[in-house]
């Protein structure tokens, strides 16, 4: 809507200038003030929505303007427009009236009591009068008219009323024309998209037999309007309608986002119980249930909305506060109970309750089999309005949790529940007996590379001299703390004095000490066997079974390969490679350890100190090995470096949210295991070649 009409519009109410809200079935726009009256009225009377922070279809927000700029206001306000009315001492609301009484009781005769619309004369008999009104209902909604069509659904016309001659609903003939908007006011009005015609076609099936495929979706998405709405509560997702996906059903640890804090779903006795309830209700019964939770979630994020945008210093006072769902007369007094109660549920209860009927919703629809959804225009069968004809079952959400009898359908639902129930046990089985085998298979290699590592590291050559490093001499060191790639419960030592060396550019690097935590033997996999733990602790990640990656080198970080100059076979020695594998060990360790316990400020320095590491490393090397595995292995170590060191980075410059730094620490982590691959190969090969 472009600035110039907002700016002359006015509240259909009292003539506020620029109202922010709407009153969706109403078909009017209204200010804030006059808001916070409807929203004590009840979604019944009035379903208010922000016209700019609340979430709207396009087609509904483009109905409402329409019905706005056409007038729609006259509609109750039919009488005032008589000249005679101020005479008789009616008169409309206007902005320097008080709240309370004046706009109060304004609205409430206006839309409550309808006391201002244009009655038709009275008949004997009121059902004729029904008729006649859905009938000529039925005739208005093939054209654009919308202003219309209000009318008639205000005095009593019927959305959802079977033409006995022509076998159709007006949604049908709505849909069949390619009306949008009328469809949307239908809808708003109770119209029911999946009723069947007298050929057993739908609202849905028309629209797409005429070409208007986009009413078609709408009406999908009208069709699965309740459990949408309750998604969208939880966990801010809608379902994919169009590609056939019509449920999502959210689990609690997802939905921290929307609902704070973190919950787990409520495994408590009484809530097994309320579900067993649950799952016992006629569909009668849980069509209610939805419902009243439905206006319960709209009650709660209207509040949302409206204390997001309310001057808290005028506006938001107990006056303007609707606690709980107010009273609707059509209920009985035992549901309008159960629906107030409603607001007593914390989010955690309400989330619990919430999951349950969307999970419910779906085993009815899907006629209690798990195996596969019905096709896209299988009708639910809790989304239509219930019938005034239907016997009342009350539902009180407070009473007794006990059983009641089992009829055969209902045995047969459990029948079917429990099939699945088997079938998805013996899934698991085999996916449980496959894991099993692969960490066999797992443990099987971790022992052969334990015992490979341990005689390698530990291996003496003898008559002959270790080749010195690329600098010409041997950095002195002490003793040292368990490498990663070790097994055994004790350090052990190299048989040299303890010194602290001084690296070239000034560095004093200290002795490694003895006593550092021998704890964690071949680290990295060890977590990847207790994967299941580090999700427990919030942090979730994924290793390939070949470790293999395609990244790009970065060029200030890649080995220099391409130098001109003659390949050097030099190799540093051993103890070298050996010293700065344990520094680059040691600082791998501070790094998971900060990973697991969520320290994310600690992935910077950690970082630096092992890209400090690898650097030194590297420099142990000739600049062009003649190792084809030693160029290999320097190249994945520093390209690894360098990207460990930015993705710590994104941890550190941003403020990132809890599934972005779940990503940044399964990258960390990657890269963790590279670095530490790269220098197990480099000792390898070391070891190998002095050897030799």
């Amino acid at each position: 809507m472009s600035k110039r009409v907002r700016s002359r519009e006015v509240c259909a109410d009292c003539s506020a200038p620029e109202p922010r809200w709407a009153s969706v079935n109403r078909g009017v726009l209204i200010c804030d003030e006059c808001c916070s009256i409807h929203r004590g009225l009840g979604r019944h009377s009035s379903q208010v929505r922000h016209l700019t922070h609340s979430t709207w279809p396009p087609s509904q927000l483009q109905m409402v303007q329409t019905l706005y700029g056409n007038g729609a206001n006259s509609i109750w306000e039919h009488s005032l427009l008589d000249p005679s009315s101020s005479v008789s001492g009616k008169r409309k609301a206007n902005p320097q009236d008080r709240v309370h009484p004046n706009k109060t009781e304004f609205i409430k005769a206006k839309y409550q009591m309808l006391a201002y619309v244009h009655r038709m004369p009275c008949r004997e008999d009121d059902s004729v009068t029904a008729k006649d009104l859905s009938k000529q209902l039925h005739s208005s909604v093939r054209t654009g008219n919308l202003e219309t069509c209000l009318r008639l659904l205000s005095l009593g016309a019927q959305a959802n009323f079977f033409h006995p001659e022509k076998g159709n609903t007006p949604l049908h003939i709505a849909a069949k024309a390619g009306q949008m908007l009328q469809a949307e006011l239908l809808a708003v009005y109770g119209a029911d998209p999946g009723a069947l015609d007298s050929s057993g076609k739908t609202p849905i099936d028309y629209a797409r037999q005429a070409g208007h495929q986009e009413l078609a979706e709408r009406l999908v998405e009208i069709q699965y309007e309740l459990t949408d709405r309750l998604t969208f509560y939880l966990c801010g997702r809608r379902p994919d309608h169009r590609n056939g996906q019509h449920f999502i059903i959210p689990q609690m640890y997802a939905c921290c986002h929307r609902l704070s804090p973190r919950y787990s779903l409520d495994l408590s006795e009484f809530a097994k119980a309320a579900k067993k309830k649950l799952q016992s209700l006629s569909n009668h019964q849980f069509e209610e249930l939805a419902m009243d939770v439905y206006d319960e979630v709209d009650r709660r994020e209207t509040d949302a909305v409206w204390l997001a945008t309310q001057n808290h210093s005028t506006l938001v006072t107990d006056t303007t506060v609707v606690p709980f769902l107010p009273v609707n007369p059509e209920y009985s007094s035992t549901r309008n109970q159960g629906r107030q109660k409603l607001a007593r549920f914390s989010a955690h209860e309400f989330a619990t309750l919430v999951i349950d009927i969307l999970t419910d919703a779906k085993r009815r629809q899907w006629g209690n089999s798990c195996d596969s959804p019905k096709g896209e225009n299988d009708q639910p069968d809790y989304d239509s309005v219930a019938s005034d004809e239907d016997p009342v079952q009350e539902v009180n959400i407070s009473s007794d949790l006990s059983d009641g009898p089992i009829t055969v359908q209902e045995f047969m639902e459990v029948k079917s529940a429990l099939t699945a129930s088997e079938a998805k046990i013996q899934q698991l089985l085999k996916v449980n007996c496959h894991l099993s085998e692969e960490l066999r298979l797992m443990q099987t290699k971790l022992n052969s590379l334990q015992t490979e590592n341990t005689t390698l590291r530990w291996q003496t050559p003898s008559g002959q001299q270790q080749p010195q490093g690329p600098f010409g001499r041997h950095p002195p060191r002490g003793g040292r703390a368990i490498s990663m790639y070790e097994t055994g419960s004790t350090p052990r030592q190299y048989p040299h004095r303890v010194e602290t060396a001084r690296h070239d550019d000034g560095v004093v690097l200290q002795p490694f000490p003895t006593n550092v935590s021998t704890e964690a033997p071949m680290l990295l996999l060890s977590i990847v066997q207790n994967n299941d733990a580090w999700l427990g602790a919030g942090v979730g990640f994924s290793f390939s079974h070949s470790f293999s990656h395609s990244f790009p080198l970065p060029a200030s970080e890649a080995v220099e390969t391409e130098e001109e100059g003659e390949e050097d076979a030099t190799l540093p020695c051993t103890e070298d490679v050996i010293c700065k594998t344990e520094q680059i060990t040691k600082n791998i360790q501070e790094l998971l350890r900060a990973a697991q316990e969520t320290k994310h400020e600690s992935f910077l320095p950690c970082s630096e100190k092992i890209c400090m590491a690898v650097t030194e490393m590297a420099a142990l090397f000739p600049k062009r090995p003649s190792s084809e595995t030693v160029r290999g292995s320097l190249c994945l170590l520093t390209s690894s470096a360098s990207r460990l060191h930015g993705e710590c980075q994104k941890a550190a410059e941003h403020n990132p949210c809890p599934s972005d730094i779940q990503l940044v620490t399964q990258q960390v982590i990657q890269c963790a295991y590279d670095i530490a691959k790269a220098a197990k190969q480099l000792v390898t090969v070391t070891t190998k070649e002095n050897n030799n």
